[in-house]
């Protein structure tokens, strides 16, 4: 009993899905209900059968012009947008290559410039190495046949670049007096004169400026520690025989550059490792003077070497008054003379111009 009143439904059938069919009656009533409205009524015109239309939820009005236009431009888009990225590409590449004039056509020198892109352009200068740095080309068997070629080239640029390179092709054997003229048209006008012995030289020198264009300055100086030990012993040890232990050891006991420099011979002496031949170096090379006098006459140790006459003292003190004495009279004829000259131009120059003034006056009356 108590089994059967704690579980009721153990032995309940399952429930069952019951179908409802509708009575005659409710199906009498659901067609004598008026049927729905008609979208699609007969009418006598057409707006008027396409007006209910319009009022349903299920219209949406034709687009107007400017949708169109913008849909018109979606449509083009793809191909604008490509557009623009091979643009953008080839600037890209331009960036990164050597812009090349037109009018260097069928010159050697591109057959040479390997490691770096270059292009065709239509560009002022001869190479575009970068936004502010450009380069002119020159033979200098051309410049021999168009001496005035580098000036109006020159001109052409103008301002516009911060770094002008004159690439100096020498193909010639007697380079002394074009070359003279080249270098000077170029530091007249602030260009860098660069001159090369081969077209491959010439490759090079434009190769180079290209890769480092956007590189700091600092890149090619040389680096220097910055603390005091290193610097002492880079200034030390350019001392001949000095190496670094004896630097530690001159430091240890002066404490610093200026004090070594101040200290004397029996100082020096004293450091530990460091002999006469180093101690001798060390103070010369402090104390000496940055100019060297040269002797005139000779030392008093070789004078004294060599034993002379009286009477070859004499002759030798003879010489030398006569030798000062011709020099003396050179020189005060090589300076009349100048001043002797200039006079006569001056005088025949102002003869002219008045023999020109007594003709006009001549001719007046």
């Amino acid at each position: 009993m108590e089994n059967s009143n704690q579980n009721p439904n153990t032995n309940d059938p399952p429930p069952s899905f019951v179908i409802k069919i509708p009575s005659y009656e409710e199906v009498i009533q659901s067609q004598s209900q008026p049927p729905a409205q008609s979208l699609f009524k007969s009418s006598q015109t057409f707006t008027q059968a396409f007006k209910s239309i319009k009022n349903s939820e299920f219209y949406v009005p034709p687009p107007s012009s400017s949708s169109s236009q913008s849909q018109s431009r979606d449509s083009s888009t793809p191909s604008a947008a490509a557009n623009q990225a091979g643009a953008s590409s080839s600037s890209a590449q331009n960036r990164n290559a050597i812009l090349v004039s037109n009018r260097q056509k069928g010159n050697p020198l591109l057959k040479h410039i390997r490691n770096v892109r270059w292009a065709f352009s239509d560009i002022v200068c001869d190479y575009m190495l970068g936004k502010n740095s450009c380069a002119l080309y020159l033979s200098l068997r051309y410049h021999l046949l168009h001496p005035d070629y580098l000036y109006y080239r020159i001109r052409e640029l103008g301002k516009n670049f911060k770094l002008r390179v004159v690439l100096c092709h020498v193909d010639v054997e007697d380079v002394v007096k074009p070359l003279l003229e080249v270098t000077r048209t170029a530091l007249l006008h602030d260009c860098t004169l660069l001159c090369g012995w081969s077209l491959e030289e010439c490759g090079r020198y434009l190769e180079t400026i290209k890769v480092y264009e956007n590189k700091p300055a600092d890149l090619i100086q040389g680096q220097m520690d910055t603390d005091y030990l290193s610097r002492l012993s880079h200034a030390l040890t350019s001392v001949r025989h000095v190496n670094k232990t004896d630097v530690v050891t001159l430091g240890s006991t002066f404490g610093s550059l200026s004090h070594i420099m101040d200290a004397s011979m029996e100082d020096l002496a004293r450091c530990p490792g460091i002999g006469e031949r180093k101690v001798k170096r060390l103070y010369d090379t402090f104390h000496e003077p940055f100019k060297r006098t040269i002797p005139k006459h000779p030392s008093t140790a070789e004078t004294s070497a060599q034993q002379f006459t009286p009477s070859e003292v004499k002759d030798d003190e003879k010489e030398t008054s006569h030798s000062s004495k011709r020099n003396k009279k050179e020189s005060d004829l090589t300076v009349k003379s100048a001043l002797s000259a200039a006079f006569a131009k001056y005088k025949e120059k102002v003869g002219m111009e008045t023999n020109h003034q007594q003709e006009h006056e001549n001719q007046k009356q």
